[in-house]
Order: C-alpha cells, then structure tokens, then sequence
C-alpha cells in the first residue's frame, strides 16, 4: 500500500513538473512567510469577461483564453500556438466590491474577468490577435502589489481568512490599496488541494 501511494505522489509531482510554465517577473522587496511585496515588470494580459459564480467563471474564463492561445487567433503565419503561462487571475467586476467584500459566494451570479499573462517574448505588434472579439488584450505597466500565498482550494471560508491576514498585513506596513484584490491560481484543475498554490493580490503604491 506505501509503494502505491508513493507511486501515485511521484506521479503528480512529475506531472507537475511537466505543467511547468513561465511565470511573470516580479522582484519580492519584502518577504514574511507567505506575504510578500513584489514590484512586477511590465506585461501583456489576455482577458475575458465571464458570468457565473467562481468556479463557473473560472472554467468558463479558462476555457476561452485557452481556445486563444492553443491556435484561434491570427498571426502572420495564419494561426500560432502561444505557450501556456501561470498563474491565471479572476477578479470580479465591480467598482463598489473592497478588500472585505466576500466576493467569493457560492450559487451566485456575478461578472469576472479572467486573464492570462501573455509570454514575455510578445509584444502587442507581435502577438497574434484573436479570433474570438470578446478576448481583449491589454498592457500594463510596472506594478507593485502586496500579496498572501497559500494552499487548497478556492473556497469562501479560506478566501475570507486570507484576505483578512492580507488586510492586516496592509494595514500594518501603512499601504495604500489600487483596485480590487486578484485571485491567482498557478495549478491545473487535477492538482490534488494541499500541492496547489493560490495567491491573491492587490495593487499597492
């Protein structure tokens, strides 16, 4: 029965391995145990606006931005594979949701937008446009965000917990918050809860 489940644990790390993907760089200027302050270089975002509660949205957003990247898309040579990049970042779409809002809640309807960072060998003259008009791309500038990593699944009880040691965290280093907090998940969907990694950010000055 040991050798089975190492056997098994083997194999999701190695198939882990394999998922390997590029992540966006980022310089961690502070750094207590899972938060941190990054300064994140520029970037290009794909990005699709969703419906439906978080998971919905999620795999609805995934699935889309995927279609895009694996070859939907025109480029000069007609269609191109983009390489798969981590993590992919949900944020729900509204103006009047703050840091303390649960805007995790299961059963419930809302608008997300669901991003993907684009490879950092594209720009925005030289990354194949997509088919699908719903996919917009967008470019950011350099950024700086505070952020909390954690483990499991992304779940109202845990989100609530974390945005909370979050909260504390900002208030505690006196930082000034931009915009909404952002949901980023780095595993696929099989990953089994405590090998994943989430991370949420905000944007701060």
């Amino acid at each position: 029965m040991r050798i089975i489940i190492f056997s098994f644990l083997t194999l999701l790390l190695f198939s882990n391995y394999l998922m390997a993907v590029d992540e966006p760089e980022f310089n961690s200027t502070f750094k207590d145990e899972n938060l941190e302050i990054r300064e994140y270089a520029p970037k290009i975002l794909a990005q699709v606006s969703v419906l439906g509660d978080f998971d919905e949205a999620s795999s609805k957003g995934f699935k889309l931005l995927a279609d895009f990247i694996f070859g939907n898309n025109i480029s000069i040579d007609g269609s191109s594979k983009i390489d798969m990049t981590a993590p992919v970042v949900i944020v729900p779409v509204s103006e009047i949701i703050n840091m303390t809002a649960p805007v995790i809640t299961e059963g419930v309807n809302n608008e997300w937008v669901v991003s993907f960072v684009m490879p950092k060998e594209y720009s925005l003259n030289t990354l194949p446009k997509p088919n699908n008009k719903n996919i917009t791309i967008t470019s950011l500038p350099a950024e700086k965000y505070a952020v909390i990593v954690f483990s499991g699944l992304v779940r109202k009880s845990n989100y609530d917990e974390q945005v909370n040691l979050l909260e504390r965290f900002i208030l505690k280093k006196k930082l000034k918050t931009i915009g909404l907090v952002q949901i980023a998940r780095y595993n696929p969907p099989w990953t089994l809860p405590f090998f994943r990694r989430n991370e949420l950010m905000i944007r701060i000055n």
